[in-house]
């Protein structure tokens, strides 16, 4: 038996993490659904607004209109009276609640036959026995049932095997498993299995297609950690777990220092590196069709995705198609953190794209602002909703607001090399260009075999470029351009960096290019409009541009070597 509570025409169910309302499924946000499970389980007392913060926010810090939110959401669905305001202290749910483990804990069952045991069962021992009996039913149904999978991507985290030899390392071999889940647990768009659940499975050898089956997942992370002397190597292995395919794998050796030093280097490693090679495989998935009734999430990672390969290709799905996409996700689910992180992610694109030269650009902008804002009101800790209110601020030349969205994405999510990259760029942009190169270097090194490497590269150019590292610039900006041919930044900053070390032929070759690829960014930018926030660096831009141009800068820079 499945455990579910009946809350008016409601059935909950918390171990598929689901809402039936007259039969069918109802929308409801993943923490609206932690909400209303601790409001159910507590119903007894009111809970204060810190204790439910607590419980549906664990270790995170959230505004308090995050869960008004939530809470004004679930009163949509049951009704304006099932959920009690508590002036100035908290909420208590004020519904009749039907417990279905209030069945099976009170009415002993025959696990043969399903009837009632006889009399003489009564006595103490037999009902112990039966009890018993009972409980280990319900443990089979609990491990046999099959749980629907999460919208977004889940995955497990193993415990790591030690092959030490010594028990005593088992804390180490621990701690970086923990540490990996709190890690992943950063990012908004998986679906993390809590640690309990994982080293459930501590010491046995069970295939990744049982452990989907049981915990609800599509993909399994594994590994072990030997360690030997003052050297240390840990595998890992990210595996599909529905077909036990390896997605990816990895080998880290490192000598031992200190070892929390270690320990947190090998987790930034490991979880920089899997959570692209996951989101590459959604896309994949995605590509080819995940049936006729795509999910919230489905369609907001397609429109991210299709726009994500236009960028990189200069073609494909227009925006008003990829928007639709998304605009159809936040129609299925109101409170689709990610579909509305996508929406601001378009925005910012199109304004990318060369669409904030023009009238439109602040109607753009503000539409793309607006739906960041009420990502972040349902879920402060959205580090990628932060990242694009900050890319959109920078491009409507808000550079202080834009930096520190783009410092907020980073400290509540260190290990997504995106917003790293770009942070680095834009740090860089703005005169920090140690720190800025800094940070481009890291995400490149987070995440070696990302997807996304030819952005990262391109992020790493222009902070060169603002640094004046002319040469590292015009290396790096080769190797964005060889990965993404048709990609206009890398060719810009090729034109820049060429014009600078004084190669004016190739300055013009891959100014044309760049012309060819974005021509109203082009001109934009040879009127002296970037999005750098250093006066300084713009106008040297703005120089070599012409430089490259054929056109006569005010004052021609020196060339350098």
């Amino acid at each position: 038996m499945l455990h579910s509570y009946t809350v008016g025409t409601c059935e909950v169910r918390p171990d598929e993490r689901r809402v039936m309302q007259d039969g069918k499924p109802a929308v409801v946000g993943a923490r609206a659904f932690d909400l209303l499970i601790c409001l159910i389980e507590h119903r007894d007392r009111m809970l204060s607004k810190a204790e439910l913060m607590d419980m549906v926010w664990p270790g995170v810090v959230v505004e308090e209109n995050n869960l008004t939110v939530h809470v004004s959401a679930l009163r949509k669905l049951l009704g304006p009276q099932a959920i009690a305001t508590i002036p100035g202290r908290g909420y208590r749910f004020a519904m009749d609640v039907g417990d279905s483990r209030a069945v099976v804990d009170s009415a002993v069952v025959d696990t043969a036959s399903g009837e009632a045991p006889p009399a003489a069962m009564s006595n103490g021992a037999s009902a112990a026995s039966t009890l018993s009996a009972s409980a280990q039913a319900m443990h089979v149904a609990r491990t046999d049932m099959v749980l629907t999978l999460p919208d977004k991507p889940s995955i497990a985290v193993l415990p790591f095997v030690n092959l030490s030899g010594d028990a005593e390392q088992d804390y180490f071999t621990d701690g970086v498993t923990e540490d990996i889940i709190t890690e992943l647990s950063r990012f908004r768009s998986l679906f993390v299995i809590a640690r309990n659940s994982s080293f459930s499975f501590k010491g046995k050898a069970v295939d990744v297609r049982t452990i989907a089956h049981q915990l609800g997942v599509r993909y399994v992370l594994e590994g072990s950690i030997r360690r030997a002397a003052q050297r240390m190597r840990v595998s890992a292995q990210l595996c599909d777990a529905r077909t036990g395919a390896q997605l990816w794998a990895e080998r880290y050796d490192r000598a031992l220092a200190d070892l929390f030093d270690v320990q947190e280097e090998l987790t930034r490693a490991i979880v920089g590196a899997i959570a692209p090679q996951i989101e590459s495989t959604e896309f994949q998935q995605l590509r080819v069709g995940r049936g006729d009734r795509p999910s919230s999430h489905d369609l907001a990672m397609r429109a991210r995705d299709a726009a994500r390969q236009g960028d990189r290709d200069a073609r494909g799905v227009t925006h008003d198609e990829a928007l639709k996409l998304a605009q159809d996700a936040v129609a299925l689910d109101a409170e689709c953190g990610a579909a509305l992180g996508t929406i601001a992610y378009l925005h910012w694109r199109q304004l990318w794209a060369g669409a904030g030269t023009g009238d439109a650009g602040p109607a753009i902008a503000e539409a793309g602002l607006a739906a960041a804002r009420r990502a972040i009101a349902i879920d402060s800790s959205d580090h990628s909703a932060h990242l694009w209110k900050g890319m959109l601020n920078v491009f409507c030349d808000q550079h202080q607001a834009g930096l520190a969205d783009l410092r907020r994405a980073h400290e509540l999510n260190p290990n997504d090399a995106l917003t790293l990259s770009l942070l680095g760029q834009f740090e860089a942009g703005a005169g920090h260009g140690e720190i800025g190169i800094r940070h481009a270097r890291e995400a490149l090194r987070l995440s070696p075999r990302d997807p996304m490497r030819w952005s990262y590269l391109n992020s790493l150019a222009w902070a060169y470029f603002a640094s004046d590292n002319l040469a590292d610039a015009l290396a790096t900006a080769q190797s964005a351009a060889s990965d993404a041919p048709r990609f206009y930044p890398a060719h810009l900053c090729l034109a820049l960096s060429h014009a600078g070390l004084g190669d004016i032929e190739q300055a013009h070759v891959a100014f044309d290019m760049a012309k060819t690829l974005a021509p109203h960014i082009v001109a934009d930018r040879l009127a002296g409009h970037w999005k750098l926030a250093d006066a300084a660096i713009r106008q040297r831009a703005t120089s070599l541009l012409q430089l490259a141009a054929g056109v006569a800068p005010a004052k021609t820079p020196k060339p350098r070597r």
